[in-house]
């Protein structure tokens, strides 16, 4: 187990804070199960300390939700306030995006694979992106980590809102310490191709720490948008920290430890950062939202706690997400079941950071509940769609949700199906649609949402 690196021990005179305006870090994992972090209380074999410090001296969430069950929808969420599919990203923006051509002796599973590397979603044009709107309000706005937006213009970081890009524009990488995908090198400085060395959750740590040291004489707040790989697969947890992993857990399995290692690796990077804040005077004036895109792997042994389902599905346990936010002396600690998505979080920080918006969005403010004052926040009908290619064959997938009334369908060749998550929060028993007239209006709204997203090209 790594260092704990203190949160809150003052290392020198604290900066003063902006009177409006903090500092936002925003950090976000990939594939990290509801479970997967030892403050969540289900992951017995896990160490997370610095991440625990984050969300129990901050506000946890219990009840926070990804905007989708895979990687691109999610951060088109968080990044534009929106629903992924009216951002024009309802699937995976991926890195191969031109179909095998079937050949005679190639296999229907093989063509099927083949075709999974397709690219379902293409970032709107007309979508406004959260680092534009804190530029306009005075914020120097940087991405450090994971894009999965856009492989080229006009849909690159530093053309959609940033100042600085420092990181890899695809999906995921096929090792964590050569940085490729297919092998392609998509790490870039801005618009520069680099070829950096080390561990790659290292490797951002080490960015971030470098561009908070350049912000930390300047007398403007900033936003940093800090997007690790980890832990998606391939679990690669550096050597040491798996050889730590299994002394520890000797009754892990090969994946359960790997994934393990790889989780606390990231947690002590994650300590790393906040130490630079610290360290130079920024923790103070900081705002710090930690929080994974989708829910854990199944194919990675992840835990997601109590919930049913895994990555890629529309149930619980592919949708509910660790999350917390800190902010050092303005936010008290506390424990929130307020329903709260990504999209959320655009409209949370525009409000904490009095930057107007003048556009349409899909998220509300959670900043009252941020604050300790009561706030109803799950009196709305929410949507998540994925739109895939594979066993998709094209087609989507969706689930809708007002209070505790939920409508779901993994696959798009599934019925759906209606669960009542306050007595059956585990999605075991699917209730009767004939005479629900809750199902019959959740049915109706997510229909206009698809009429809605049906006029925002994808492609």
């Amino acid at each position: 187990m790594g260092s704990m690196l203190p949160i809150g021990m003052s290392v020198a005179k604290p900066a003063t804070p902006h009177p409006t305006k903090p500092n936002i870090l925003c950090i976000l994992v990939d594939d990290l199960g509801y479970g997967d972090l030892s403050c969540q209380g289900f992951a017995k074999d896990i160490h997370t300390p610095n991440i625990d410090r984050l969300l129990n001296q901050g506000v946890r969430f219990t009840n926070f939700y990804a905007n989708s069950n895979v990687s691109s929808p999610s951060r088109a969420a968080l990044l534009t306030g929106r629903y992924p599919d009216l951002a024009g990203v309802p699937g995976v923006i991926r890195t191969r995006n031109k179909p095998v051509e079937p050949s005679p002796d190639m296999s229907i599973a093989d063509f099927i694979r083949n075709h999974a590397d397709e690219s379902w979603g293409n970032l709107s044009s007309e979508a406004i992106l959260l680092p534009q709107v804190l530029k306009n309000a005075g914020y120097h706005t940087a991405i450090v980590g994971k894009w999965h937006l856009g492989l080229q213009s006009p849909d690159t970081p530093t053309e959609r809102g940033f100042d600085y890009f420092h990181g890899f524009l695809g999906d995921m990488m096929d090792d964590y310490y050569t940085h490729l995908r297919h092998n392609r090198n998509y790490m870039r400085e801005n618009t520069t191709v680099v070829h950096p060395q080390g561990h790659a959750s290292e490797v951002f740590s080490d960015w971030a720490i470098d561009y908070l040291n350049t912000r930390r004489k300047e007398n403007v707040p900033f936003f940093l948008y800090l997007a690790y790989n980890a832990p998606h697969a391939p679990l690669q947890p550096p050597a040491e920290w798996l050889e730590k992993a299994k002394k520890r857990e000797p009754n892990s399995t090969g994946k359960r430890a790997a994934l393990v290692a790889l989780i606390e690796h990231l947690d002590e990077q994650v300590g790393r950062v906040i130490h630079a804040l610290e360290t130079n005077r920024q923790l103070e004036n900081t705002l710090i939202i930690f929080v994974s895109d989708n829910g854990g792997d199944r194919g990675s042994n992840a835990n997601n706690g109590p919930l049913n389902g895994w990555k890629g599905q529309m149930l619980e346990g592919g949708i509910r997400v660790a999350a917390g936010i800190y902010w050092k002396g303005k936010i008290k600690p506390a424990t929130a079941e307020n329903f709260a998505m990504l999209m959320d979080i655009f409209p949370t920080v525009c409000q904490l950071t009095g930057t107007e918006i003048t556009h349409k969005i899909d998220g509300i403010s959670i900043l009252p509940a941020l604050l300790g004052e009561k706030q109803t926040t799950d009196d709305r009908t929410v949507f998540w769609v994925r739109r895939e290619g594979g066993d998709f064959g094209g087609r989507a997938a969706y689930a809708a949700r007002y209070k505790d009334c939920k409508v779901l369908q993994n696959r798009p060749y599934e019925p759906l199906q209606y669960f009542d998550l306050k007595n059956d929060p585990n999605e075991q028993t699917p209730l009767s649609i004939e005479t629900s007239e809750r199902y019959r209006k959740l049915f109706y709204e997510l229909m206009d949402h698809v009429r809605e997203a049906g006029q925002v090209p994808w492609q």
